[in-house]
């Protein structure tokens, strides 16, 4: 991977960033044939909690720093796509121990063992809040590009611990999808073909270290739109490549934007101005 690409490092969520980050009204710029949308989403993107909600974390603040508190290099991976891509972006930094962006409601995993004791009223409550208004942005704007496209790929951006309870994780990019969608299974297979071309060394697998089509997002927006309208993939990135040195994690940026551009454009499916 070529180190020679735009500067960006790991950067941590401030505690005064907003829960939301949305960036609409922007087309993707590509010179193809106006057939396809792109919208990019981080439901994990930070670690921040809500000063209202603090007290609740006195027992568990440590684990705001983990994994499990937030996808490290996620945010960053998300705002690349959406800046090379010109596409419209919709992100969160408000902490999945204090709700799950990618779950459903009634997933047992919504909450964390910090808020599934909170009174159902406190509960409703959070989703109303941070929930409710990422989950109607994400829906505006996917249905947005249908409109204006007829068809939509939606990249959800995240990423997984390299070990987890004691099992090593033996790939550097995983590419989610559910394999009953024709459209989706056909762009991760090239897309997988393209990230191997542009990084031979990757090791690159398709749903892994997730089921494509378990609880989240992307699984939500299937169940509303067809798959001739929407396709939803969910970028998986080892995160011993974000604490590498800051300039071969740009280079692994830089390798993700280079293959995805080369697997839209193969097919003429690139997303027009």
């Amino acid at each position: 991977m070529s180190s020679s690409h735009c500067q960006a490092g790991l950067v941590r969520p401030s505690g005064k960033r907003s829960e939301s980050v949305l960036l609409a009204g922007q087309r993707s710029g590509w010179g193809g044939c106006a057939r396809t949308g792109l919208v990019i989403s981080c439901e994990h993107g930070g670690n921040r909690i809500p000063v209202p909600y603090g007290e609740l974390f006195g027992a568990h603040g440590a684990l705001l720093d983990t994994h499990r508190g937030y996808d490290f290099g996620a945010l960053i991976m998300a705002r690349v796509l959406a800046r090379e891509f010109a596409a419209p972006l919709v992100a969160s930094t408000v902490s999945r121990l204090l709700v799950d962006l990618n779950r459903s409601v009634g997933h047992p995993r919504l909450h964390s063992e910090a808020t599934r004791g909170m009174p159902a009223a406190m509960r409703q409550q959070l989703l109303q809040q941070h929930y409710q208004p990422y989950r109607s942005q994400a829906d505006h704007l996917v249905r947005r590009a249908i409109a204006d496209y007829g068809r939509v790929i939606h990249i959800s951006s995240h990423s997984f611990t390299p070990e987890l309870d004691g099992t090593v994780r033996n790939a550097d990019i995983g590419l989610l999808y559910d394999p009953h969608r024709p459209g989706e299974a056909d762009l991760c297979a090239r897309w997988r073909d393209s990230l191997k071309a542009c990084a031979p060394a990757l090791t690159v697998r398709r749903n892994y270290p997730y089921a494509g089509k378990g609880d989240g997002l992307t699984a939500w927006f299937r169940r509303h739109l067809p798959p001739d309208a929407y396709v939803g993939i969910e970028l998986e990135i080892n995160q011993k490549h974000v604490f590498t040195p800051s300039r071969r994690w740009m280079a692994l940026r830089q390798v993700i934007v280079d293959s995805l551009r080369r697997t839209l454009t193969s097919r003429g499916e690139g997303v027009a101005e």
